[in-house]
């Protein structure tokens, strides 16, 4: 019989995340258990996963046995459907999955408890936020550290450095052109009220933390909102996220004692991200009733396009977009471009025209097959801008009233 004051945690996902979040908790919780593990695979075939008999391809077996569900199956369509059934039982969601948070998570934070996980660089700055309102500091950047960036990596290259890393190339693909880290800021601008100073961010390269930081808060500054950007080093090590922060100036004297400079821009600085490692203090902070850490928003003002990596001629299929090697994710302000489609919906996707290099891809570049996905996004957009907001609004419209759009997701 199990033990009422011991939380059934449901994961969905069984990729690097999920096998190093199941681990923590096995080995070092006592007050949670993996109830169950969804995965889309042949049971049979996960021989190397650490919980086998927790294993299921039933999304109704993992929602009937757990307390919480951590999404972390990095697909923004097999993940809105599995969250979308565990809101219909009442269950909270923690992800580790910002590319469907800025893809349907406004949408699906109107209807339950949703928050991304502390671990990923997202969920990293929303904690160092909270840490600096505690001590009296005003944030004005919302920072992320990049290691590398070439917008158009070659397949040969990325398969190398996947199969080094013991990643996909997917994966690889979005880390390495920009797609991932314009997809983690997005969340952080929708989620803590900050904005962008353009479109695909500043990207500032830097050869000194404290130099590059103060630059961005004079951006953010003359512009009048907190902004996020990134900054990718060189001289100092890479992977971890900061804030840019002004106090109170009768406290500059303490604060530069404490060795955080003169100001008026002080710099904190969280050096690391262990992903999966930190997922369970978000998991544990939602069972305490500690609520959101960082979600989308229900009322964004920024999303991540698509933007073409090389000319393309129409009836050329899109794979995918997020980790593809024909578009990359760019930061967009939805009042600039209310036609865009999110990155995140390019899956299968014919081109309906020819695509021009740096070109960036709306609802009349492409055909977008039904899913419950698409479905979201267009209810997203017309309660942001309304029917009359975009030339592509009787086409959201038809698509939206299809029957085919109406079509749940399998994953």
């Amino acid at each position: 019989m199990s033990n009422p004051s011991v939380k059934r945690i449901g994961v969905s996902g069984t990729g690097m995340i999920a096998h190093g979040f199941v681990r923590l908790i096995k080995q070092h919780y006592q007050d949670m258990e993996i109830s169950r593990v969804l995965t889309r695979r042949p049971l049979g075939s996960l021989t190397d996963f650490p919980l086998p008999h927790a294993l299921t391809n039933s999304i109704d077996d993992l929602i009937d046995h757990s307390d919480l569900i951590v999404e972390c199956s990095g697909d923004v369509f097999h993940g809105t459907a599995v969250i979308e059934r565990a809101f219909e039982a009442g269950l909270p969601v923690v992800t580790v999955n910002a590319e469907l948070q800025v893809t349907t998570g406004s949408y699906l934070a109107g209807r339950g408890l949703l928050t991304e996980a502390e671990g990923d660089q997202p969920g990293s700055l929303a904690a160092l936020h909270e840490d600096a309102l505690q001590m009296g500091f005003e944030p004005v950047v919302y920072g992320n550290m990049k290691g590398y960036l070439n917008h158009d990596p070659s397949p040969e290259d990325m398969a190398y450095w996947a199969a080094r890393q013991g990643i996909s190339v997917d994966q690889t693909t979005s880390f390495t052109d920009g797609t991932k880290v314009q997809i983690e800021q997005v969340i952080v601008g929708n989620g803590l009220g900050a904005t962008i100073t353009r479109q695909g961010l500043e990207g500032l390269a830097s050869t000194n933390l404290d130099d590059s930081a103060s630059l961005l808060g004079m951006m953010a500054e003359r512009l009048g909102q907190p902004i996020v950007d990134y900054v990718v080093p060189s001289g100092y090590p890479a992977g971890g996220v900061f804030l840019v922060c002004r106090h109170d100036t009768e406290q500059a004297p303490a604060i530069e004692y404490f060795k955080l400079g003169r100001g008026p821009f002080y710099t904190l600085v969280r050096p690391f991200h262990l992903c999966s490692l930190e997922v369970g203090k978000t998991v544990r902070r939602v069972l305490n009733g500690g609520g959101v850490l960082l979600n989308n928003s229900t009322t964004p003002t920024l999303g991540v396009a698509a933007i073409a990596k090389r000319a393309m001629r129409p009836g050329e299929l899109i794979e995918r977009g997020i980790g593809g090697f024909q578009f990359r994710g760019e930061a967009v302000r939805l009042a600039d471009q209310p036609d865009y489609v999110p990155i995140g919906l390019l899956r299968k996707t014919a081109l309906k025209r020819a695509v021009e290099p740096g070109q960036l891809i709306t609802f009349d570049d492409v055909d977008i097959l039904p899913s419950r996905a698409l479905d979201i996004v267009l209810q997203q957009r017309q309660a942001l801008f309304g029917s009359g907001a975009s030339s592509s609004g009787e086409a959201w419209d038809a698509q939206a009233a299809s029957p085919l759009g109406l079509v749940a997701l399998g994953g």
